[in-house]
């Protein structure tokens, strides 16, 4: 007997109530204003606070910053590069980089997860170009993954998504996110760490600095090298 929760595009609706709640929760803590403790403005009104917290719980507040910090990637609310410089303020650079490598990297295979069981295998059925583009992407996930998680062309949770919908493999996901946000984290975590005892708005566009940007472009470069290599050594097959 067909399973009447699946449409005929093969999609289940009981598999897709994983990605619903995270996108209903994302909604929902949005429209009651939590985005709004993602601001600057926040940290610099509840710094002493935040501190405090720090020195008192020790490491379990940076337990605490991770966990929030992977609920927030999950739910695909903006504030990524906040809670980074917040890690930075409240930790230093190197604890603050690690921690949020760590939630940004938990928070970004929820969603994945979640994404997949609900509209995995969806490019497959979508025509033959594009589950020929899928397949491509597939092969050489890792090192694409690399080259957008280093290069922040793309919205952070549109890169958690994509992979979910043409089959990569989550242990490909996953190593290629922490390491592709190494650069970028460090580099906002650290900006954090130098704001002192007064938190004032930095500047975001710092990643876009050429000193900065093209460092982490030339890492991207590396990463496609071996896709190249690869696509070259095909040609010259007979």
């Amino acid at each position: 007997m067909p399973d009447e929760t699946s449409p005929p595009n093969g999609i289940s609706v009981r598999r897709l109530v994983p990605l619903g709640l995270l996108v209903a929760a994302g909604i929902a803590f949005v429209a009651t204003g939590g985005h709004h403790y993602l601001t600057f403005a926040a940290l610099a009104g509840n710094r002493d606070w935040l501190c405090g917290l720090v020195a008192r719980w020790g490491l379990v507040a940076t337990l605490v910053y991770t966990a929030a910090y992977a609920v927030l990637v999950a739910l695909s609310v903006p504030g990524g590069a906040v809670l980074t410089i917040a890690g930075g303020f409240l930790f230093g650079t190197w604890l603050g980089t690690l921690c949020a490598m760590t939630g940004a990297t938990l928070g970004a295979i929820g969603i994945f997860l979640a994404a997949r069981a609900g509209l995995g295998g969806l490019a497959q059925r979508a025509g033959p170009l594009v589950g020929k583009l899928e397949a491509g992407f597939r092969a050489d996930a890792f090192n694409y993954l690399l080259v957008l998680r280093l290069v922040p062309i793309f919205p952070f949770w549109l890169v958690n998504l994509v992979p979910a919908l043409v089959g990569v493999k989550l242990r490909t996901y996953a190593l290629a996110t922490f390491l592709g946000i190494i650069p970028g984290t460090l580099v906002y975590a650290s900006l954090g760490n130098g704001l002192g005892s007064v938190v004032e708005e930095p500047d975001l566009g710092i990643v876009f600095r050429p000193s900065v940007l093209v460092p982490i472009i030339g890492l991207a470069i590396l990463a496609l090298v071996p896709v190249g290599y690869k696509r070259w050594r095909r040609k010259g097959t007979p």
